[in-house]
């Protein structure tokens, strides 16, 4: 039998089939030895040791489409990070990394400012226009008006998205505003561990129907920044795009060379501060790893 790994913890997969629900499942040792775990998202085969009380044993992991490590999560179609607009205020460092990191790893990826019910409009426009250009949708959203939620809705239709964003931004306020019934969906899950279900400690995923899946991460305060050259990063900012090939120098990475075109339109406002000020700061990071 197949199905699809739907949360993990303490050794525990819990695995949804279609037409059969939800069995708790072990990894057999064999993934061990090779040194692979099965992730949120991975699609496997298993066999049923109990169907009477819905538990199995995992025996393969079906191929994969992607994989991420942070999140830990398997065959997502798009990432969405959702930050608060008001309180805590934005990191747009930590959201500069996460899209850079998705980016690296040719996965689309929204941004969500939710709590625009607590920001001023001139502040959410300057923040939404900050990311005009990167590459990524922005929706401005409310958990309490319903601002923007519709739209947003409409671009979790029938994919497999990944929602990741640090702890108090209300990201399972949105949750239960886009699909009241992803509150409901694990309750069998939550009967058998003994925990509570509305505070996310572990990657899991929600079937929502039509083909629309979401996986909900736990809260996250900083990130690695992904294995890279130096060099490359420049690639994965579409902000610097409209100036390739204008800049003095062939090869020009935007630090510190004379007659750059992407330093002259960073000083003029075309592109940015906060977002050429965190690829600098990137630069120098893996600069310095990469020394030692």
């Amino acid at each position: 039998m197949e199905g699809k790994i739907i949360r993990g913890i303490a050794g525990f997969y819990y695995v949804y089939t279609d037409g059969m629900g939800v069995f708790e499942c072990k990894a057999k040792g064999i993934f061990r030895n090779n040194n692979e775990k099965p992730l949120v998202g991975d699609n496997v085969s298993l066999d049923i040791l109990d169907k009477e009380q819905m538990a199995g044993n995992i025996i393969k992991i079906l191929p994969r489409k992607n994989s991420l490590i942070r999140p830990a999560v398997a065959n997502t179609d798009q990432a969405v990070i959702i930050f608060a607009a008001s309180y805590p205020e934005p990191d747009l460092n930590l959201l500069d990394r996460f899209l850079l990191m998705m980016s690296m790893q040719e996965i689309p990826v929204s941004v969500c400012f939710n709590k625009a019910d607590d920001a001023g409009e001139t502040f959410l426009s300057q923040l939404a226009g900050s990311y005009k250009n990167s590459g990524c949708r922005v929706f401005l959203t409310s958990a309490v008006t319903g601002r923007g939620i519709k739209e947003f809705k409409e671009s979790l239709s029938g994919k497999t998205t990944v929602l990741a964003g640090p702890s108090g931004v209300g990201k399972s306020s949105v949750i239960n505003q886009l699909f009241p019934e992803a509150s409901m969906a694990v309750g069998d899950i939550s009967s058998k561990i003994k925990r509570g279900k509305h505070t996310t400690r572990h990657s899991e995923l929600f079937g929502l129907g039509g083909g629309t899946y979401i996986m909900d991460t736990p809260g996250f305060t900083s990130l690695r920044l992904p294995d890279a050259r130096k060099e490359e990063i420049r690639e994965y900012y579409p902000e610097f795009q409209d100036y390739a090939g204008c800049c003095r120098f062939k090869g020009c990475v935007h630090i510190n060379e004379p007659g750059c075109a992407v330093k002259e339109a960073a000083a003029k406002g075309k592109i940015p501060e906060s977002r050429y000020n965190n690829y600098k700061q990137f630069y120098e990071e893996i600069r310095q790893i990469r020394k030692y």
